[in-house]
């Protein structure tokens, strides 16, 4: 999927995902050390900042594009309670992120 971007970021890790709005289920979260250029198909650099984003999982899956086989993963939150999890790599283009986070 990443040698198909001709510029965007990937996101590996996320962290701190919090629900804002239970109604709309808007949530919140950061990046997490795992945020890295993508520039002609080619990972090029990893990016200094971690990011905020806001949104409702729903909005995401319906502006993804592509979405690629489920890989088994690691959640950094849950410590040992959600130790099997599971994620497709997902494209979302025009991915919006709210903010930078300076602290890393």
């Amino acid at each position: 999927m990443a040698a198909r971007t001709g510029r965007g970021l990937l996101l590996t890790c996320l962290w701190y995902i919090r629900e804002v709005d239970p109604a709309t289920l808007l949530l919140t979260g950061l990046t997490r050390d795992g945020v890295y250029l993508v520039e002609g198909g080619e990972v090029v650099a990893e990016v200094e900042h971690n990011f905020r984003f806001n949104y409702s999982p729903l909005d995401v899956l319906r502006r993804a594009t592509e979405v690629g086989a489920t890989e088994r993963t690691l959640p950094r939150e849950w410590k040992d309670w959600f130790t099997r999890t599971a994620m497709p790599p997902v494209r979302v283009p025009e991915f919006n992120m709210s903010s930078v986070s300076l602290g890393r």
